[in-house]
Protein backbone atom coordinates (compact mmCIF):
# COMPACT_ATOMS: atom_id res chain seq x y z
CA UNK A 1 0.00 0.00 0.00
CA UNK A 2 0.94 3.65 -0.84
CA UNK A 3 1.39 5.35 1.94
CA UNK A 4 -1.10 8.66 2.18
CA UNK A 5 -0.83 12.34 3.45
CA UNK A 6 -4.68 12.03 4.07
CA UNK A 7 -7.74 10.29 3.34
CA UNK A 8 -11.54 11.78 3.86
CA UNK A 9 -13.42 9.90 6.33
CA UNK A 10 -15.37 8.09 3.05
CA UNK A 11 -12.27 7.38 1.18
CA UNK A 12 -13.32 9.22 -1.65
CA UNK A 13 -10.94 12.09 -1.63
CA UNK A 14 -6.74 10.58 -1.03
CA UNK A 15 -3.58 12.97 -0.72
CA UNK A 16 -0.61 11.56 -1.65
CA UNK A 17 3.08 13.90 -1.07
CA UNK A 18 5.51 13.17 -3.75
CA UNK A 19 6.53 13.87 -7.26
CA UNK A 20 3.98 12.98 -9.86
CA UNK A 21 6.14 10.91 -11.95
CA UNK A 22 7.97 8.98 -9.25
CA UNK A 23 4.20 8.21 -7.33
CA UNK A 24 2.82 6.92 -10.46
CA UNK A 25 5.28 4.70 -11.06
CA UNK A 26 4.91 2.84 -7.88
CA UNK A 27 1.62 1.56 -8.88
CA UNK A 28 -1.30 0.97 -12.01
CA UNK A 29 -4.71 2.14 -12.29
CA UNK A 30 -6.89 3.58 -14.80
CA UNK A 31 -8.15 6.87 -14.10
CA UNK A 32 -11.42 8.00 -15.88
CA UNK A 33 -10.48 11.73 -16.14
CA UNK A 34 -6.77 13.89 -15.20
CA UNK A 35 -7.26 18.06 -14.23
CA UNK A 36 -3.52 18.82 -14.49
CA UNK A 37 -2.74 22.17 -13.37
CA UNK A 38 1.49 22.07 -14.06
CA UNK A 39 3.74 25.20 -13.72
CA UNK A 40 3.35 27.87 -16.39
CA UNK A 41 7.03 29.10 -15.76
CA UNK A 42 5.67 32.88 -15.45
CA UNK A 43 7.47 33.82 -12.25
CA UNK A 44 10.51 35.89 -13.83
CA UNK A 45 9.84 38.92 -11.51
CA UNK A 46 6.77 40.59 -12.72
CA UNK A 47 4.33 42.54 -10.47
CA UNK A 48 0.73 43.42 -10.62
CA UNK A 49 -1.87 45.45 -8.94
CA UNK A 50 -4.11 43.39 -6.30
CA UNK A 51 -6.40 44.21 -3.32
CA UNK A 52 -5.26 48.23 -4.08
CA UNK A 53 -1.45 47.12 -4.21
CA UNK A 54 1.15 46.45 -6.45
CA UNK A 55 2.56 42.70 -5.81
CA UNK A 56 5.44 40.30 -7.75
CA UNK A 57 3.21 37.90 -9.37
CA UNK A 58 5.93 34.93 -8.48
CA UNK A 59 4.38 31.92 -7.39
CA UNK A 60 7.84 29.88 -6.20
CA UNK A 61 10.86 28.12 -7.65
CA UNK A 62 8.94 25.67 -8.98
CA UNK A 63 7.51 28.14 -11.50
CA UNK A 64 10.56 29.67 -12.32
CA UNK A 65 11.24 30.35 -16.03
CA UNK A 66 13.19 27.92 -18.35
CA UNK A 67 14.59 27.19 -21.47
CA UNK A 68 11.94 25.90 -24.35
CA UNK A 69 13.75 22.75 -24.78
CA UNK A 70 13.57 22.21 -20.65
CA UNK A 71 10.12 23.01 -20.58
CA UNK A 72 8.84 20.22 -23.38
CA UNK A 73 11.32 17.62 -21.20
CA UNK A 74 9.38 18.23 -18.36
CA UNK A 75 5.59 18.00 -19.96
CA UNK A 76 6.18 14.89 -21.90
CA UNK A 77 7.99 13.68 -18.89
CA UNK A 78 4.71 14.09 -16.86
CA UNK A 79 2.29 13.36 -19.65
CA UNK A 80 4.02 10.18 -20.64
CA UNK A 81 3.07 8.96 -17.08
CA UNK A 82 -0.46 9.99 -16.66
CA UNK A 83 -1.23 8.74 -19.92
CA UNK A 84 -0.36 5.25 -18.87
CA UNK A 85 -2.84 5.66 -15.92
CA UNK A 86 -5.71 6.84 -17.65
CA UNK A 87 -8.26 4.02 -19.07
CA UNK A 88 -8.61 3.87 -22.77
CA UNK A 89 -11.42 6.14 -23.60
CA UNK A 90 -10.43 8.51 -20.86
CA UNK A 91 -9.47 12.55 -21.34
CA UNK A 92 -7.32 14.70 -19.77
CA UNK A 93 -7.85 18.90 -19.19
CA UNK A 94 -4.59 20.81 -18.72
CA UNK A 95 -4.50 24.08 -18.02
CA UNK A 96 -2.42 26.97 -19.03
CA UNK A 97 -1.41 30.52 -20.64
CA UNK A 98 0.64 31.35 -23.48
CA UNK A 99 3.87 30.75 -21.25
CA UNK A 100 3.61 26.68 -21.30
CA UNK A 101 0.07 26.06 -23.09
CA UNK A 102 2.05 25.55 -26.42
CA UNK A 103 4.96 23.20 -25.44
CA UNK A 104 1.82 21.31 -23.75
CA UNK A 105 0.14 20.73 -27.14
CA UNK A 106 2.72 19.47 -28.66
CA UNK A 107 3.57 16.79 -26.33
CA UNK A 108 0.16 15.58 -26.28
CA UNK A 109 -0.08 15.15 -30.31
CA UNK A 110 3.51 13.23 -29.60
CA UNK A 111 2.31 10.85 -27.69
CA UNK A 112 -1.30 10.28 -29.48
CA UNK A 113 -3.70 12.32 -27.59
CA UNK A 114 -6.60 13.55 -29.70
CA UNK A 115 -7.10 17.67 -28.67
CA UNK A 116 -10.97 17.64 -28.49
CA UNK A 117 -11.45 21.25 -27.48
CA UNK A 118 -8.93 24.03 -26.28
CA UNK A 119 -11.23 26.30 -23.80
CA UNK A 120 -10.59 30.07 -23.51
CA UNK A 121 -11.24 30.80 -19.53
CA UNK A 122 -12.26 34.81 -19.92
CA UNK A 123 -12.06 35.83 -16.54
CA UNK A 124 -14.65 38.58 -15.72
CA UNK A 125 -12.65 40.49 -12.51
CA UNK A 126 -8.84 40.17 -14.26
CA UNK A 127 -6.16 42.37 -12.47
CA UNK A 128 -5.59 45.47 -14.90
CA UNK A 129 -2.31 45.76 -16.57
CA UNK A 130 -0.16 48.71 -14.71
CA UNK A 131 2.38 48.61 -17.22
CA UNK A 132 -0.22 50.17 -19.39
CA UNK A 133 2.78 48.66 -22.90
CA UNK A 134 0.45 45.74 -24.12
CA UNK A 135 -3.56 44.14 -23.69
CA UNK A 136 -4.73 43.09 -19.87
CA UNK A 137 -3.97 39.59 -19.57
CA UNK A 138 -7.60 38.26 -18.85
CA UNK A 139 -7.37 34.43 -20.36
CA UNK A 140 -6.60 31.02 -19.34
CA UNK A 141 -6.47 28.13 -21.67
CA UNK A 142 -7.55 24.75 -20.64
CA UNK A 143 -6.76 21.61 -23.35
CA UNK A 144 -9.13 18.60 -23.32
CA UNK A 145 -7.96 15.41 -25.14
CA UNK A 146 -8.68 11.96 -25.00
CA UNK A 147 -6.12 9.53 -24.65
CA UNK A 148 -7.18 7.67 -27.99
CA UNK A 149 -7.44 8.57 -31.60
CA UNK A 150 -10.54 6.28 -32.10
CA UNK A 151 -11.49 5.41 -28.95
CA UNK A 152 -15.13 7.31 -28.27
CA UNK A 153 -14.88 9.74 -25.06
CA UNK A 154 -17.96 10.63 -22.64
CA UNK A 155 -19.39 14.14 -22.88
CA UNK A 156 -22.48 15.30 -21.51
CA UNK A 157 -23.78 17.23 -23.93
CA UNK A 158 -27.28 17.52 -22.44
CA UNK A 159 -26.46 18.93 -18.88
CA UNK A 160 -23.88 21.66 -20.51
CA UNK A 161 -26.75 22.53 -23.00
CA UNK A 162 -28.80 23.25 -20.01
CA UNK A 163 -26.67 25.13 -18.03
CA UNK A 164 -26.37 27.40 -20.70
CA UNK A 165 -29.78 28.14 -21.51
CA UNK A 166 -30.87 25.49 -23.81
CA UNK A 167 -28.11 26.49 -26.07
CA UNK A 168 -25.25 24.87 -27.13
CA UNK A 169 -22.06 25.44 -24.70
CA UNK A 170 -18.98 27.16 -26.69
CA UNK A 171 -15.24 26.57 -25.92
CA UNK A 172 -15.40 30.33 -24.63
CA UNK A 173 -16.40 30.55 -20.46
CA UNK A 174 -17.09 33.95 -18.49
CA UNK A 175 -16.23 32.94 -15.24
CA UNK A 176 -14.69 35.39 -12.19
CA UNK A 177 -11.22 33.87 -10.21
CA UNK A 178 -11.49 32.73 -6.82
CA UNK A 179 -13.69 34.29 -4.23
CA UNK A 180 -12.91 34.58 -0.93
CA UNK A 181 -15.09 32.61 0.15
CA UNK A 182 -12.85 29.98 -1.75
CA UNK A 183 -10.29 31.33 0.70
CA UNK A 184 -11.11 29.80 3.78
CA UNK A 185 -8.44 27.69 4.70
CA UNK A 186 -5.50 29.11 2.93
CA UNK A 187 -4.65 29.99 -0.85
CA UNK A 188 -2.67 28.44 -3.68
CA UNK A 189 -0.93 31.05 -5.67
CA UNK A 190 -2.48 29.39 -8.74
CA UNK A 191 -5.87 28.31 -7.58
CA UNK A 192 -8.44 27.87 -10.10
CA UNK A 193 -11.78 28.48 -8.99
CA UNK A 194 -14.40 26.11 -7.77
CA UNK A 195 -16.46 26.74 -10.43
CA UNK A 196 -14.32 26.23 -13.01
CA UNK A 197 -13.81 22.54 -11.89
CA UNK A 198 -17.52 21.82 -11.59
CA UNK A 199 -17.92 22.62 -15.07
CA UNK A 200 -14.81 20.28 -16.40
CA UNK A 201 -15.85 17.10 -14.37
CA UNK A 202 -19.52 17.45 -14.88
CA UNK A 203 -18.79 17.51 -18.61
CA UNK A 204 -16.56 14.59 -19.33
CA UNK A 205 -17.23 11.66 -16.19
CA UNK A 206 -20.10 10.06 -14.69
CA UNK A 207 -21.19 9.93 -10.67
CA UNK A 208 -18.58 7.43 -9.36
CA UNK A 209 -15.80 8.04 -11.45
CA UNK A 210 -11.90 8.54 -10.61
CA UNK A 211 -10.31 11.51 -11.13
CA UNK A 212 -6.35 12.03 -10.99
CA UNK A 213 -4.69 15.46 -10.05
CA UNK A 214 -1.03 15.37 -10.63
CA UNK A 215 -0.50 18.87 -9.63
CA UNK A 216 -2.73 19.12 -6.51
CA UNK A 217 -1.85 22.38 -4.96
CA UNK A 218 -4.81 23.50 -2.96
CA UNK A 219 -7.12 20.53 -4.35
CA UNK A 220 -9.55 22.65 -5.84
CA UNK A 221 -10.18 19.46 -8.20
CA UNK A 222 -10.75 17.39 -5.22
CA UNK A 223 -13.24 19.50 -3.09
CA UNK A 224 -14.98 19.66 -6.57
CA UNK A 225 -14.75 15.42 -7.28
CA UNK A 226 -16.05 14.95 -3.80
CA UNK A 227 -19.15 17.96 -4.06
CA UNK A 228 -20.04 16.15 -7.14
CA UNK A 229 -19.88 12.72 -6.13
CA UNK A 230 -16.87 11.38 -7.48
CA UNK A 231 -13.29 10.29 -6.37
CA UNK A 232 -10.50 12.10 -6.12
CA UNK A 233 -6.61 11.12 -5.88
CA UNK A 234 -4.25 14.26 -5.71
CA UNK A 235 -0.41 14.47 -5.93
CA UNK A 236 2.11 17.05 -4.58
CA UNK A 237 5.06 18.12 -3.33
CA UNK A 238 4.67 21.27 -0.98
CA UNK A 239 3.25 20.25 2.61
CA UNK A 240 2.06 23.90 2.98
CA UNK A 241 -0.77 23.34 0.11
CA UNK A 242 -1.03 19.43 1.15
CA UNK A 243 -2.32 20.92 4.55
CA UNK A 244 -4.80 23.50 3.08
CA UNK A 245 -6.00 20.66 0.86
CA UNK A 246 -6.70 18.68 3.94
CA UNK A 247 -8.22 21.58 5.98
CA UNK A 248 -10.47 22.26 3.01
CA UNK A 249 -11.64 18.95 2.67
CA UNK A 250 -12.52 18.85 6.07
CA UNK A 251 -14.21 21.59 5.77
CA UNK A 252 -16.83 19.87 3.38
CA UNK A 253 -17.64 17.25 5.89
CA UNK A 254 -20.06 20.09 7.24
CA UNK A 255 -23.28 19.41 6.12
CA UNK A 256 -23.99 22.96 6.17
CA UNK A 257 -21.14 24.18 4.48
CA UNK A 258 -21.30 21.59 1.50
CA UNK A 259 -24.73 22.50 1.11
CA UNK A 260 -23.50 26.23 0.85
CA UNK A 261 -21.13 25.40 -1.86
CA UNK A 262 -23.55 23.21 -4.03
CA UNK A 263 -25.79 26.24 -3.56
CA UNK A 264 -22.75 28.53 -4.49
CA UNK A 265 -22.24 26.44 -8.14
CA UNK A 266 -25.96 26.42 -8.80
CA UNK A 267 -26.30 29.89 -8.51
CA UNK A 268 -23.17 30.22 -11.28
CA UNK A 269 -24.98 28.19 -13.08
CA UNK A 270 -22.20 25.22 -13.13
CA UNK A 271 -24.59 22.80 -11.75
CA UNK A 272 -27.84 22.21 -12.00
CA UNK A 273 -29.92 23.55 -8.48
CA UNK A 274 -28.97 20.61 -6.43
CA UNK A 275 -32.18 18.53 -4.78
CA UNK A 276 -30.09 16.83 -2.36
CA UNK A 277 -26.00 16.61 -1.90
CA UNK A 278 -24.53 13.91 -4.10
CA UNK A 279 -23.18 11.10 -2.16
CA UNK A 280 -20.55 8.67 -3.36
CA UNK A 281 -19.75 5.05 -1.47
CA UNK A 282 -16.92 4.18 0.16
CA UNK A 283 -13.97 3.98 -2.36
CA UNK A 284 -12.47 1.11 -0.46
CA UNK A 285 -14.88 -1.29 -2.53
CA UNK A 286 -13.45 -0.77 -5.49
CA UNK A 287 -11.19 -2.84 -7.52
CA UNK A 288 -7.19 -3.02 -6.77
CA UNK A 289 -6.55 0.82 -5.27
CA UNK A 290 -3.51 1.20 -3.96
CA UNK A 291 -3.35 3.99 -2.16
CA UNK A 292 -6.67 2.65 0.08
Amino acid sequence: MIPSYYKSPNNDFTLIQGDCVETLSKFKFGFDMVFADPPYFLSGGGISYQSGQIVCVDKGEWDKPTAPEEMDVFNLRWLTSVRDHMKEDATIWISGTHHNIFSVQQQLLKLGFKILNVITWAKTNPPPNISCRYFTFSTEFIIWARKSQKKPHYFNYDLMKKLNGNKQMTDVWQLPAIGKWEKSCGKHPTQKPLGLLARLILASTRPGSWILDPFSGSATTGIATSLLGRKYLGLELEEEFLSISKARREEIENIKIRSEYLERLAKTKNILPPNNLFVVEEAKHDYNVPWL
